[in-house]
């Protein structure tokens, strides 16, 4: 027993060292850096977008904000799956904007979480010595990091699209829908973790 003990926090620690020397070498160099910015914010407008809290403005041309009276209230008022109250309408020119503090908190850390999938995708396939990756890991990384991102967009579509298909929206169904966020969560980590054991523990980056 004592054994085992002693060896998971080791594997769990050798896990977390490996990814991150691949991350520090990733954020490193400037294409790293570029692909994570691109990744993050990309994705965040894409999830803003599809949770229907961004969206092509009303009254193109318009600037302006509106608060609402007790935004504490209503910030941690859930509104469905994993989506929350807004709190503030922004009008920016060409779109609208509302902005939900907790829907938008759970879209920037999936966002972060695919940035970091596609960013050590890239510099692992442009030069995996840089962050200690076998290359022969790099194409993977990009295809495990799509997926999830797939199933994450999933949550909030998940009622339109049985709506366009023609398919009862049972309560089997509805609570599946609810489990694709923290799948979606999971996949991203594990597609982390899979990539840093291409990592040497003494690669020095």
């Amino acid at each position: 027993m004592s054994t085992e003990t002693t060896e998971e926090p080791d594997v769990v620690r050798t896990h977390l060292s490996r990814l991150s020397i691949a991350l520090r070498g990733t954020l490193r160099r400037r294409d790293g850096r570029i692909a994570f910015v691109v990744g993050l914010i990309g994705y965040f407008l894409v999830y803003e977008a599809a949770v229907q809290n961004l969206a092509r403005a009303i009254d193109p041309g318009t600037v302006g904000i509106n608060v609402v009276d007790d935004p504490l209230a209503l910030a941690f008022r859930s509104t469905g799956p994993f989506q929350y109250e807004p709190i503030a309408f922004f009008q920016l020119y060409a779109v609208d904007y509302l902005f939900a503090p907790v829907t938008a908190a759970i879209g920037l850390g999936l966002a972060a979480l695919v940035a970091a999938n596609l960013a050590i995708a890239y510099v692992s396939w442009r030069a995996p010595k840089a962050c200690g990756i076998d290359r022969g890991r790099s194409s993977s990384a990009g295809l495990l990091a799509s997926l999830p991102a797939l199933l994450s967009g999933t949550v909030c579509c998940g009622p339109v699209l049985l709506l366009i298909v023609g398919i009862q929206a049972t309560a089997g169904l509805m609570a599946l829908f609810q489990w694709l966020l923290p799948i979606a969560v999971l996949l991203l980590v594990g597609s982390l973790f899979w990539v840093s054991k291409g990592v040497s523990p003494d690669a020095a980056v």
